[in-house]
């Protein structure tokens, strides 16, 4: 961290069309304070705006992704917690969840809140040094940041009671294993793969990739049948765009396509 630079923050940067977020409270493990809970929050809400930002890496500095929220700052008799703007989204993917694909890199230890922002998003990259605890049951609470159903959707009912009741601590290999990550690389590679990642995303037509994602959060939301119902909306969304046409040609001129989110 530089000199000047504020302890505690969360950073953005752009890259083409990806917006990189990085958490930067390395000398405390990277403990969120809800002012950065709130920058968190605005970084989102500015990827899930901005028409040409295509997707988002949430990553962080140092060692570790985050120990979780910096307790005293969020339950003691200083507590400085304020309801998130409205329309703003949601860290946590409670209320309201970015429209656009989200890759999230995780390192060191990545604790209660950082699995939850993690299973907010859509892929996570693990180095293999990371270490995974959902530990609200040992201090006495429970989540609720979203991990008690997330962990279900991710891994089903066995594996999810396992690790949500004994609030064990697991490593990157079991995660992969039950599907809470989707790729282990080693430790230092992680943030670079994600953007990877999000770059091969982003050749694809962005319309096509948010109704995907919307669609598949429809399912989530309420299951097969409005899933099926929200068909027409893929159709109406996508068919007839300049991006369809576009994906068309570029098939037939066998060149990458040029898509416009349009």
């Amino acid at each position: 961290m530089s000199e000047g630079t504020p302890v505690g923050r969360v950073r953005t940067e752009t890259e083409d069309r990806i917006l990189k977020i990085t958490i930067d409270n390395a000398a405390k493990k990277n403990a969120f304070s809800p002012e950065m809970m709130l920058e968190l929050s605005e970084a989102l809400t500015e990827l899930d705006n901005n028409g040409e930002l295509w997707a988002g890496v949430i990553c962080a500095e140092g060692d570790h992704f985050t120990a979780g929220l910096d307790m005293p700052k969020f339950f003691g008799p200083g507590a400085s917690v304020k309801p998130l703007p409205e329309g703003n989204i949601d860290p946590l993917g409670l209320k309201n969840r970015c429209r656009k694909p989200i890759i999230t890199a995780v390192q060191g230890i990545c604790f209660t809140v950082g699995i939850e922002i993690m299973l907010a998003g859509d892929i996570a990259v693990a180095a293999d040094s990371v270490r995974f605890c959902q530990m609200e049951a040992k201090r006495g609470i429970a989540p609720f940041g979203g991990a008690h159903f997330r962990y279900l959707t991710r891994m089903g009912w066995g594996d999810a009671m396992y690790h949500l009741l004994l609030c064990d601590e697991f490593n990157a290999e079991r995660a992969l294993k039950i599907g809470l990550v989707q790729e282990v690389v080693p430790a230092g590679q992680q943030v670079e793969r994600a953007m990877e990642l999000a770059r091969l995303i982003t050749r694809n037509a962005p319309l096509g990739v948010q109704v995907t994602k919307e669609a598949a959060l429809t399912y989530t939301a309420a299951g097969e049948q409005a899933a099926i119902a929200y068909v027409p909306a893929i159709r109406d969304r996508v068919l007839n765009s300049e991006d369809m046409m576009e994906g068309i040609m570029s098939f037939l001129e066998r060149r990458p396509a040029n898509f416009k989110n349009k």
